[in-house]
């Protein structure tokens, strides 16, 4: 399932945990080790950029934090990211440089590559967001299915391949420059290629091709170069 691994989905380049997620092949391996990887690379970090705010939470000294943000750790936030009214951040998350969590945003247990927006009342759960993707207003990652059982993904526009995860919580893998319509749900398992773009009000899961448009399950469309 070529276009599920994460060197076709990202540039692993932007984002603090590029050394971390070399070592896997699909992106939601990487799913259970976060907060470990917080945990040795915190300390690490220069503090001439990074303060430690509170138990392993470290916050780099040109964000822009809320008052009102709940800042849970294992946490990182990079340089320039803005951490807005209200966002609430679980813990076990990675926020990189320029990104912005805006208000009534949850977060938990993530990699959000550089400069992505999350900026209105998002839920992203277990999840991986790539360089400058963008979740619209209200949109959300699903990350525990219906009946509880075990996450599939599935190439569902492709070969048809299954891969077991053996993971009961597995949101959505967003590749660099995806961009998610407003009040769209990510049903557990998706993943969405580079420069692909999902319609508004979109029920999405599966495999999602890059440099597409998903319009609804029966029509993914190639975009025009």
């Amino acid at each position: 399932m070529e276009t599920a691994k994460i060197l076709n989905l990202y540039d692993i380049s932007h984002t603090i945990a590029g050394e971390y997620l070399a070592q896997f092949t699909y992106p939601w391996e990487a799913l259970a080790g976060i907060a470990d990887y917080i945990r040795k690379l915190g300390p690490t970090l220069d503090p001439s950029r990074f303060e430690q705010l509170g138990e392993e939470i470290w916050v780099a000294k040109s964000a822009t934090v809320a008052e009102t943000a709940s800042l849970n750790g294992p946490l990182i936030i990079d340089e320039d990211a803005e951490i807005r009214h209200c966002a609430f951040i679980r813990g076990s998350a990675i926020i990189g440089k320029g990104t912005v969590v805006g208000n009534s945003t949850e977060i938990k247990n993530d990699i959000i590559f550089d400069c992505v927006q999350v900026p209105h009342y998002n839920y992203i759960g277990d999840s991986i967001l790539g360089y400058r993707s963008h979740m619209g207003a209200g949109s959300i990652t699903s990350n525990v299915k219906s009946d509880k059982t075990l996450v599939a993904v599935k190439d569902l526009h492709g070969s048809g391949e299954v891969i077991e995860t053996g993971l009961k919580k597995f949101g959505a893998m967003l590749g660099d420059y995806v961009e998610v319509g407003c009040n769209s749900v990510l049903n557990p398992g998706t993943v969405i290629g580079p420069h692909t773009n999902v319609y508004p009000l979109s029920r999405v899961r599966g495999v999602i091709p890059a440099n597409a448009i998903y319009k609804d399950e029966d029509r993914v469309v190639a975009k025009f170069c």
